[in-house]
């Protein structure tokens, strides 16, 4: 029986804020956050930061953090993980996300990504409540 391999993260994201969603992971888990990697894409051009995040991604299960759905972070992460089984891209990345991912990036692929996109959807809410149906996905209830 094989041990399975740790899922590993990127985060990719305009300017400066991989690096600062990943060092707040690491301010918060401590070595559970070297998992993550951050890469920007400060001064580069579509194909450099493809070339980036190439450098990083390895090789074994991966998930690719990024900020938005579109723009260039976007289109490099899709690439690197275009028709790649033991990768995937997850935008909108958030801080509740990215810890949860650094404790249960034990679980396989499969596993693991429904459960980030649940953590990181729930980590959006409102206080006060400001829903008139008393939604509590937004309420943060």
């Amino acid at each position: 029986m094989s041990e399975q391999t740790p899922v590993r993260g990127i985060v990719v994201a305009h300017g400066e804020l991989a690096m600062g969603l990943v060092h707040a992971v690491r301010r918060i888990a401590g070595d559970a956050a070297d998992a993550l990697v951050a890469v920007s894409n400060e001064g580069c051009s579509p194909q450099k930061l493809s070339e980036d995040l190439a450098a990083v991604a390895g090789t074994g299960p991966l998930v690719v953090f990024v900020d938005l759905p579109t723009g260039s972070c976007a289109v490099a992460a899709r690439k690197l993980c275009q028709n790649q089984e033991q990768r995937a891209v997850i935008f909108g990345a958030n801080l509740p996300l990215l810890l949860d991912f650094v404790f249960h990036r034990d679980l396989s692929l499969q596993e693991l990504v429904p459960r980030l996109l649940a953590r990181g959807r729930a980590g959006i809410c409102c206080s006060p409540a400001t829903d008139p149906h008393g939604d509590p996905a937004l309420s943060g209830r």
